[in-house]
């Protein structure tokens, strides 16, 4: 199977080229490769990665899981091309041995079930992944520290709504520690739901302990801004939800995680003006830019598709 992503891409880039981050989650690369697909531009069969170069994008994300099928192996090996194509890697590390989302965030089967035990993990957990990377010549340029942990990470011990939020600033200093202590990774946290200024403020007004995380060790934020899960999710709340989150925290922001379909019948929009169609793709993206460079102070940096394989359709993950 041949795919062409030139339009797609024109759209992502066109319409983000002004931010210093302009990226994709291209974690799925190697899966949809044993699946006989193939990518080419105008017309040539190319490297995905290569692709993107080409036509502006600056950053790829991988996801990183404890065990399965995106294992630190596979990580590796992606790390190879993304840095082989003079791109930025970020390596989202979802703490789990599958995916961890809002909904999700199981502790990984082999690890311990208590908070003393999950501080040491994660800590050399985390160490061993930077160390890993950097040992291949791939350095981490940007370590995500969980993946959507709005609710936390590492359920039930780090699940804020069941033990607060204390042991959540445990484990993610922990985590940054490890990282640091293997190298110079910038860090970012990751929650969904940006439009939510509410449910930011709560878990960012909570975070920061003393003893455990503090606003120095965090030099990104990340948040996901998904058009199809609640109807809260719109342009307008995003503006504002970030424009609080930078008078706040005073920290780079991007959109980690987004996407616009070309196809999602039986679906309610929350921008019913933009068309739902390549051409979309890119107002969506343009609309978000726009967001991002109203910040102030340049802090508003980057977008980040999150799935370039899923970005037809109206669904969360991609090629699972």
């Amino acid at each position: 199977m041949i795919v062409s992503c030139l339009l797609l891409l024109v759209a992502l880039v066109c319409s983000s080229r002004a931010l210093n981050f302009r990226g994709a989650d291209i974690s799925s690369l190697i899966v949809v490769e044993d699946q006989g697909v193939q990518f080419t531009d105008n017309g040539q069969v190319r490297p995905f990665e290569d692709i993107l170069r080409t036509h502006g994008l600056n950053t790829a994300r991988v996801r990183v899981w404890t065990a399965g099928q995106y294992d630190l192996s596979y990580g590796l090996e992606m790390a190879k091309r993304i840095k082989g194509a003079g791109l930025t890697l970020i390596v989202d590390l979802h703490y789990s041995d599958t995916w961890a989302d809002p909904g999700h965030q199981a502790i990984p089967a082999a690890w311990p079930t208590n908070l003393s035990g999950l501080n040491t993990e994660i800590y050399t957990y985390t160490q061993s992944i930077v160390q890993s990377f950097a040992a291949q010549g791939t350095p981490i340029d940007i370590l995500q520290v969980g993946n959507e942990i709005n609710n936390g990470l590492l359920w039930p011990v780090g699940e804020i709504s069941v033990n607060g939020i204390d042991p959540v600033s445990q484990l993610l200093h922990s985590a940054v520690q490890g990282a640091k202590s293997a190298g110079s990774p910038h860090i970012q946290v990751h929650l969904a739901n940006g439009w939510d200024w509410s449910g930011l403020d709560s878990f960012f007004s909570g975070v920061f302990i003393p003893g455990a995380l503090s606003a120095s060790d965090i030099d990104i934020v990340g948040v996901s801004f998904y058009p199809f899960y609640d109807a809260g999710a719109t342009l307008a709340a995003l503006q504002s939800s970030l424009a609080n989150l930078a008078g706040t925290l005073r920290k780079p922001i991007v959109v980690a995680e987004t996407d616009w379909p070309v196809e999602c019948p039986g679906v309610n929009l929350t921008e019913p003006s933009i068309p739902v169609s390549v051409a979309g793709q890119e107002t969506w993206t343009g609309d978000i830019r726009d967001v991002l460079q109203g910040l102030p102070d340049g802090l508003g940096q980057g977008i980040r598709e999150s799935g370039l394989f899923r970005a037809l359709v109206c669904v969360e993950r991609e090629w699972s």
